[in-house]
């Protein structure tokens, strides 16, 4: 199983920062990359959340067309109206790419129960496969305190059901390091046809630990990615428990 090369970095210290009161950090397509490093938050457990939600003006599109098939659904209450089996097939899932400085190289993600560790190698560990998209979502939990023999980290989405639903999706991806504020990373552009993507990565480099925002969509699936950045894994088709974890 593979993913690609890591490109070159711009400023290391630009970055969009949230209002004060909500505490984070907005990595963007002009203010991509932030080093923990130099925000003190290099140690402990990084944990890395997947979380997402139907688009509103889908769901208004959906509950249009439901009033226009059924209109006595107007005296159900709104969420009723909203919850619609669209919704819950959308299934995206979280996964990490990761190379230690030993050359190990791997994928930790839901399919094939490839959970990862977090205080052995690969010192990635996924917590959670959330089918539904609810507060909690998905987790990662990356062990900093093992930075130094962590290379470099590519945290990926994709939908297993294999139908594009980007689209259709507004989702975040929210790093929370063990000190500092928050990094969230917006997936919200639209891309109807891709079925995965790209979304941080993770490098020491030189002992400093850099965050950048991916966010690149492709139409195939991990070994898409693994060729996008040069991973040289070997992929073959997997499968989800249909209980999950």
């Amino acid at each position: 199983m593979g993913f690609l090369d890591g490109l070159r970095r711009g400023n290391d210290s630009a970055f969009d920062s949230g209002n004060a009161a909500s505490n984070a950090i907005e990595l963007t397509k002009r203010y991509a990359q932030v080093s923990l490093t130099k925000q003190g938050a290099a140690t402990g457990n990084l944990r890395v959340n997947l979380s997402w939600r139907m688009r509103t003006s889908d769901l208004g599109g959906l509950q249009r067309e439901s009033l226009l098939r059924h209109p006595f659904k107007a005296l159900k209450p709104p969420e009723v109206i909203a919850h619609s089996q669209s919704m819950v097939n959308v299934d995206l899932d979280l996964g990490c790419l990761y190379e230690l400085q030993d050359g190990t190289k791997g994928v930790v993600q839901p399919l094939g129960g490839l959970l990862g560790e977090v205080n052995g190698p690969p010192y990635v560990k996924l917590s959670g496969d959330d089918r539904f998209g609810s507060g909690s979502g998905e987790t990662l939990y990356v062990n900093l305190d093992q930075r130094e023999n962590i290379k470099r980290l590519l945290v990926f989405v994709y939908i297993y059901d294999q139908t594009p639903a980007f689209d259709r999706t507004q989702a975040m991806v929210t790093l929370y390091p063990g000190n500092g504020p928050r990094i969230e990373i917006s997936l919200d552009e639209r891309h109807p046809q891709a079925r995965s993507c790209a979304v941080v990565m993770i490098e020491n480099v030189k002992g400093e630990i850099i965050v950048h925002r991916e966010v690149k969509f492709v139409y195939g699936f991990q070994g898409e990615l693994d060729r996008l950045y040069g991973w040289g894994l070997q992929w073959g088709r997997g499968f989800k428990s249909k209980t999950g974890r």
